[in-house]
């Protein structure tokens, strides 16, 4: 497992780490909580008023996109992420003193999660690309991995937290604990040993600085294919909020400890994903193709669970699938992608993993309340099968995709470059 955790040897992503975690266990408690109100104080388990939420909080990553990809590039991320983390923080107490106060209003949620989606818009790219200044090229795909296990450890962690204290003191606190841990990453950003980061050389300001990303993603294949697949699973299938929150309540009749204790089961799935992630060398196309496969099989087993228990266990295995798979679009698209690029892209690819989710909650929202849950997880089954033929065709015409029997199991070969 050393090989696993490797980028921990340095003195800066250890105290990063450190301070991530503490915050993404606060995000979690946030997002159950805010889901929570919205569907069973807020409104009478109208799922599409999620959704709308939903749409507010990530639509500014797609709104924003030219924005947010070249302040990434040209800007000093460490002073921006303080800028965002103070930010999302203040806002995060805002909700909570209006939510404790009992004055909280659907459309407050709204602006607020509007809000905290334009500060997530320009922190999200600079977060992600950050990495690479903390430990290097050479651990940058370990790195990704073990920040998706810190995320979703604290994804197992938050939920179930959240789901008592919103059974003991209601959801407002949750808001409020969400708002002091953004504390954790400013005392991080401020600790970092700036002698160590690894800087690359900025962008140049350009006229066409704002479009150079789409023009460098267009002209590259395996880009195009991996933001098609990451468009149709973002879209249609990362509205796991939606998927838990109704099936707990309209289907399996539970309460807010129920909801938090399936986010948390989910994240079983999610960890194990990273630590497989992590302790690979280099993640790769084929990987990714079977994985967004994995997802569909993943939520159709889901939409056909009688109980929440077999519901859950269903959960781990969407879980460690999207997990593979949104990690693998963040390496490859990092390792692949011209340092000078890398923020622009990245934005790009954030964009399309949370601001195409806009695009696609209120219709998954509207098929839960029209035809019932179990309908809008085979929207996201369907998206996780999309993608992976997505992933096929690209091996196939840009790969020269084989598949060979060996001893009666199917063996896979591809070119190691494009052939374009």
């Amino acid at each position: 497992m050393r090989g696993t955790f490797r980028s921990l040897n340095s003195f800066n992503y250890r105290i990063w780490a450190s301070g991530a975690i503490a915050s993404n266990i606060g995000t979690w408690m946030q997002r159950i909580a805010q889901d929570w109100l919205v569907l069973t104080q807020l409104t009478h388990g109208n799922a599409t008023a999620v959704g709308v939420v939903m749409a507010l909080q990530f639509g500014p990553h797609l709104l924003l996109l030219p924005l947010t990809g070249f302040a990434a590039d040209h800007l000093d991320r460490r002073k921006l992420l303080l800028a965002t983390q103070a930010t999302m923080g203040a806002l995060a107490f805002g909700l909570g003193l209006l939510t404790i106060t009992g004055l909280v209003q659907l459309w407050h949620v709204y602006i607020f999660a509007f809000l905290l989606g334009c500060a997530a818009a320009f922190d999200a790219p600079s977060r992600q690309t950050f990495v690479s200044e903390l430990v290097g090229e050479a651990d940058l795909s370990n790195a990704v991995a073990l920040n998706s296990m810190s995320f979703n450890a604290a994804r197992m962690i938050g939920p179930a937290a959240a789901g008592v204290l919103i059974a003991s003191v209601g959801s407002g606190w949750a808001f409020v604990v969400n708002g002091a841990s953004f504390a954790a990453v400013l005392c991080s950003l401020g600790f970092l040993r700036s002698d160590e980061l690894h800087r690359h050389t900025r962008a140049v300001r350009s006229r066409g600085g704002l479009v150079e990303g789409f023009r460098y993603v267009w002209k590259r294949p395996d880009l195009k294919a991996i933001m098609v697949m990451l468009f149709l699973i973002g879209t249609f299938g990362l509205n796991f909020p939606i998927f838990i929150a109704t099936m707990s309540v309209t289907v399996f009749h539970g309460g807010a400890g129920q909801y938090g204790l399936l986010t948390s089961i989910m994240a079983i799935g999610t960890i194990a994903g990273a630590l497989l992630a992590a302790g690979r060398e280099k993640p790769h196309m084929v990987l990714l193709s079977v994985s967004g496969a994995c997802f569909g099989v993943g939520c159709a087993l889901a939409a056909i669970m009688p109980d929440y228990r077999l519901f859950g266990l269903t959960l781990v295995i969407a879980g460690i699938s999207a997990l593979t798979f949104t990690n693998s679009t963040n390496s490859l698209v990092q390792l692949s992608t011209e340092p000078v690029m890398r923020g622009r892209v990245m934005a790009i690819r954030l964009a399309i993993a949370l601001g195409c989710t806009p695009l696609g909650a209120p219709v998954v929202g509207w098929t839960a309340d029209r035809f019932g849950p179990r309908w809008s997880l085979a929207v996201g089954a369907a998206s996780g099968f999309a993608a992976a033929l997505v992933g096929i065709r690209y091996l196939v015409k840009h790969r020269r995709l084989r598949v060979r029997f060996h001893g009666g199991r199917p063996r896979f070969s591809v070119d190691e470059f494009d052939a374009v």
